[in-house]
Formats: C-alpha cells, structure tokens, sequence
C-alpha cells in the first residue's frame, strides 16, 4: 500500500482550497501563472501543505493560502476581497488536479513543476477537466518520466550545485526560458548563441556542453 501525507478524507478539502488559491491568485490578483508557480515551490506554506499540516489543508481558505505564498515570496499584489469562484475556472481545475497528483504520487511540488508548466496544466482544462482524474495522473506520469531523462543544461546547473533561480540570477537568462530548455519544451540548440554564452560562462563549461547530441522532443506541446 501507497504511504500518503495524509489522510485520503482530507483530499477534498485540499484540492478546494489550492485550486481557490491558483484561481485567486493567478485570475483575482493578476498573478502570473509562471510568477505564482515559482513562489509557491519556494514557500515553506507549500511544503506544509503537501506534508499534510492542517493548517493548511483544512484551516484555511485559497485566498489565505495564495497571500501567504504571495508574501512569503516577496512578490508584490493588490489585494482584493476573497473570492471564491462558483463556476471552476481552469486556473481553480489546475490547482484542483495537481493537489491529487502530489498527493497520489508524493512528489514535491518542486519536483512537479520542474517536469510541467504551470500554463500548460492550465490549457489542458478544455480536454481534461471533464475526464477522470486518472487520466491527468497517466499524462503527468509520462511528463515526469520523460523529466528524469535529464538535459545536459540540468545536469551541468546541478554539477554546479545551482538552482534553476540561480543560474538565471548568474547569467541573465529569463528563469521561464531554462525550465523550457530542461522540460524539452524549447530546442537548446536554437537558442541565441549569446544566450548560450551567457549560460555556460555561469556553469563554467562550453557551449557545447550545454546542447543534446541527439533531436529534442519537445513535451508539453
């Protein structure tokens, strides 16, 4: 039998009140999704919340929870009232399904979202979100898969004991444009040659180091 952090009863609240918090967050304060996604790996609300903390599966609300994040991050906002959406919008279906896979499987939120982006999982809404919920977790099965198949970027960032933030802090590069490269969702090898520059001078390697020997499948597409 599967160990989960928690109690299959307290499932529902919890997928209610991340896909509050993705909804309120991304369509109520104007988050980008990309934005919220990165501050909500960081925050130690997130990690809680996937350890099972009542606090923060059952004592609180989206609204609360997408602040704490928010705030935790340093990230900036314009407050607005809670609000809790009758009719569940993808960014609400989102959080909703993804709360069920890391609760299913026991993969950090990290780990999730080093695999998948946070605006695909939203544009599979028209097709997903009618479906069972197993089929969500078959598609983000094979993402993760093919995820641990490592890029060469991934594998020299984490030879240098650097974070995706940090490699984008280090050589100038948009956060967004290496986790495409390391998902397979953008070709490496046509990039900007100054790019590639930018990010191996970081990683104290060539360039050449940096792109795939062999044709890129992108996924995710």
């Amino acid at each position: 039998m599967a160990i989960r952090a928690y109690d299959e009863v307290y499932l529902g609240s919890a997928q209610k009140i991340l896909g509050e918090a993705f909804d309120f967050a991304i369509v109520a304060l104007g988050i980008e999704p990309g934005v919220f996604a990165q501050a909500f790996c960081a925050s130690a609300a997130s990690k809680q919340f996937a350890r099972g903390n009542p606090r923060y599966i059952a004592g609180s609300n989206g609204c609360e929870f997408a602040r704490e994040v928010l705030l935790g991050a340093g990230i900036s906002f314009s407050d607005a009232d809670d609000d809790i959406p009758l009719d569940k919008s993808p960014e609400y279906w989102a959080g909703w399904a993804l709360c069920y896979y890391q609760w299913l499987r026991a993969f950090s939120f990290e780990e999730i979202f080093e695999a998948v982006d946070l605006v695909w999982v939203i544009s599979l809404y028209p097709a997903y979100h009618e479906m069972d919920v197993s089929q969500f977790v078959d598609l983000l099965d094979s993402m993760l898969e093919k995820a641990r198949l490592k890029t060469r970027l991934a594998k020299a960032r984490q030879n240098c004991g650097m974070s995706q933030s940090a490699l984008s802090r280090e050589s100038g590069v948009p956060i967004r444009q290496i986790q495409l490269f390391e998902q397979r969702q953008r070709d490496i090898s046509k990039t900007s040659g100054a790019t590639l520059l930018r990010m191996a001078k970081a990683l104290h390697c060539d360039i050449e180091d940096l792109l795939e020997r062999s044709e890129i499948h992108p996924i995710g597409t």
